[in-house]
């Protein structure tokens, strides 16, 4: 069991994705970010199954076949597109990906730069979560829209870096769409 080494890293990526979120402007995410990783359901099986390189529910997947903490976390945080997946009855789709509002868009990109940050250390390279991306499967569950936004931040992160990056999502998604408001 790896308590204080778990803790130290779910509060180090909360500290990052914090930062992160308080430069683009959305405050209370930045806040709230995560908090459920300190729940029981989710600290303990992250303490038990801890190795510091990748996220211990693909530790816990390879011992019982499926991840308890993640089951429990992906329901209670807007900033993973699998909370957003929905049931279509109407015309046989079954589950489809329904568009994530941008805000959450935001916060599941500076979760990966954080999270990418936080595994790689000293090693971190701006396109690492987008080679992270990727390797993954995400694209097939993402709805359209979602998906063309993520890209294009992450491809964004890779070619131009974060300054700049972040200086786009702060000016142009987040303060723009407040702008947009205001002068409807």
């Amino acid at each position: 069991m790896h308590i204080w080494k778990h803790f130290k890293t779910i509060t180090q990526h909360k500290l990052l994705v914090l930062k992160g979120c308080f430069y683009v402007g959305l405050y209370w995410q930045g806040l709230v970010h995560d908090l459920s990783k300190y729940m029981p359901s989710e600290f303990m099986v992250g303490a038990k199954y801890y190795q510091g390189t990748q996220s211990p529910n693909n530790a816990e997947r390879m011992d019982i076949g499926y991840s308890s903490a993640w089951l429990h976390h992906k329901g209670r945080n807007k900033h993973h597109y699998e909370y957003w997946m929905d049931y279509c009855a109407h015309d046989g789709r079954g589950i489809i990906p329904v568009k994530m509002p941008d805000k959450y868009v935001v916060e599941m990109f500076i979760d990966r730069v954080a999270a990418s940050k936080n595994y790689n250390r000293e090693n971190y390279k701006d396109d690492m979560p987008l080679q992270y991306y990727e390797q993954g499967m995400a694209c097939n569950f993402l709805h359209e829209d979602t998906r063309k936004t993520l890209e294009y931040l992450l491809h964004m992160l890779a070619k131009e870096g974060e300054e700049k990056t972040f200086r786009y999502v702060r000016d142009e998604m987040v303060r723009g769409k407040k702008r947009k408001i205001a002068n409807l």
